[in-house]
């Protein structure tokens, strides 16, 4: 297993109409197993000009699983295992901005988690922490999708608040509005528990919001359907391919552990004493917290 501090791995999570990375080099799809389940679907090994990557589609090839059922703690703990230091998330989400049209991509640096039926943390009883989110978003990660993105003309806009609903239904009017009037910038149903894991894994995050509506508040578009959504998505798709492709090498030269702390993020967490933690539950947590443990 590679550590934060070795060169770095680069992982992808690809959302809804990104379910392969291709360009790869020496590629090989690998069954990865985790204590906490079965991952979504096989993982995607790689090389790209010397970079080591690896490729997870969040929702199994054919978008087999629903937001709400993705085991998101098993696609971490996978992503761990596969010696993963550093993640793109790509996810598809609806816009509560006019500025922000179909076709932008938001590196977000937020998260509202409105879900209410998954499982959030890989700690609990036996080995309690509790790990800071006031800085889910690699910094440094964002910084490099924004430059790439612009410097490839994709439309992009850096910042902003994404509001994770459960699904699988599209949100109602009353709460379109009501996340508008939280100052929230997009809306999709898979960035949370997602972050937050990645967070305790000690693991840089950064998502890129690949905009497909305009939810449902907007006066002149129709309220979201999956028909529309499809047609926005493939064109995403393609950018959003090319954008991790042409980012990753310029992520392949840290030398050193995160600047921004991500791979440090359980040195003041834990609170069970020593003495008191279940060895087990220590067992289970192997890859995501060996560091501290």
């Amino acid at each position: 297993m590679s550590l934060s501090s070795d060169k770095p791995v680069i992982g992808v999570i690809g959302g809804s109409g990104v379910y392969e990375l291709d360009g790869l080099q020496d590629t090989r799809w690998k069954s990865v197993e985790s204590p906490f389940g079965a991952p979504s679907d096989d993982l995607l090994f790689g090389t790209l000009d010397g970079t080591q990557m690896v490729f997870l589609p969040r929702h199994g090839r054919g978008h087999r699983i629903p937001p709400a059922e993705v085991n998101y703690r098993a696609n971490i703990d996978a992503l761990k295992r596969s010696g993963v230091t550093e993640i793109i998330s790509v996810s598809a989400c609806g816009s509560f901005e006019e500025e922000l049209a179909p076709g932008t991509f938001v590196i977000v640096d937020q998260f509202i988690d409105r879900t209410i039926d998954r499982k959030k943390s890989f700690f609990g009883t036996g080995l309690v922490a509790h790990i800071s989110m006031a800085r889910p978003v690699c910094s440094r990660l964002g910084d490099a999708l924004e430059e790439t993105a612009r410097a490839n003309g994709i439309p992009v806009h850096r910042g902003g608040t994404y509001l994770a609903m459960e699904g699988p239904q599209f949100s109602s009017l009353a709460e379109s509005e009501l996340y508008r009037s939280w100052g929230c910038q997009v809306i999709g149903m898979t960035n949370m528990p997602e972050a937050k894991l990645a967070r305790e894994a000690e693991m840089c995050y950064a998502t890129v919001a690949m905009v497909t509506d305009y939810d449902c508040w907007h006066t002149e578009h129709d309220a979201v359907d999956v028909t529309t959504v499809i047609e926005v998505l493939m064109k995403n798709a393609d950018n959003a391919r090319h954008l991790v492709k042409t980012v990753a090498p310029s992520l392949s030269t840290r030398q050193a552990s995160c600047p921004a702390g991500c791979h440090h993020a359980l040195d003041n967490a834990l609170i069970t004493a020593p003495e008191a933690r279940d060895p087990e539950i220590m067992k289970k947590l192997a890859a995501v917290a060996g560091r501290v443990l």
